[in-house]
């Protein structure tokens, strides 16, 4: 590999760590009106367990296709849901390009969070592995599909939080 194809591929590897963690960040510090920006304005967002994903199963646990349904769902989060207030701390980790062409970058990584609620209680809440379709957007790149799939399909609480 030539020394400008290398730069070129850690440059976009930052920029997807930039995009990961920011991504997080935004839902661990409670700021989720953000949430629905790293998407595009036709992204879809899914929650699925690996179970259903196995078996080829269309179920998800939570599905928002436009950025407006993640909007609304924010806003339903805000002013109608009752949940156990808790806050949740992300740690992703193994992210890997598995493709880039044509525009369209795909990637994977792995994730855990860990909940923590008011009593001061904390848990493994879940984990599982992201599968994204990311492209740059007005020089940002931001997800166009986000597949999140859980490893259990078991959640101990109101899947109220996007993942």
């Amino acid at each position: 590999m030539n020394a400008t194809r290398l730069e070129a591929d850690l440059a976009l590897r930052q920029r997807l760590e930039d995009l990961y963690a920011d991504y997080v960040h935004a839902i661990d510090d409670d700021r989720l009106e953000d949430w629905p920006g790293f998407f595009v304005a036709s992204g879809v967002y899914r929650i699925a367990t690996r179970e259903n994903r196995d078996l080829g199963l269309p179920l998800n646990l939570m599905y928002c296709d436009g950025r407006g349904m993640m909007e609304d769902r924010v806003a339903a989060l805000r002013t109608a849901n009752i949940y156990e207030p808790h806050v949740y701390n992300h740690a992703v980790s193994a992210l890997r390009v598995t493709e880039n062409e044509t525009g369209t970058i795909r990637a994977r990584s792995n994730f855990s969070i860990l909940r923590t609620v008011n009593g001061g209680e904390t848990s493994v809440y879940a984990c599982g592995r992201t599968y994204d379709e990311i492209v740059e957007e007005q020089g940002l790149l931001r997800f166009r599909e986000r597949l999140v799939v859980l490893d259990s399909r078991q959640i101990d609480t109101l899947l109220a939080i996007p993942i």
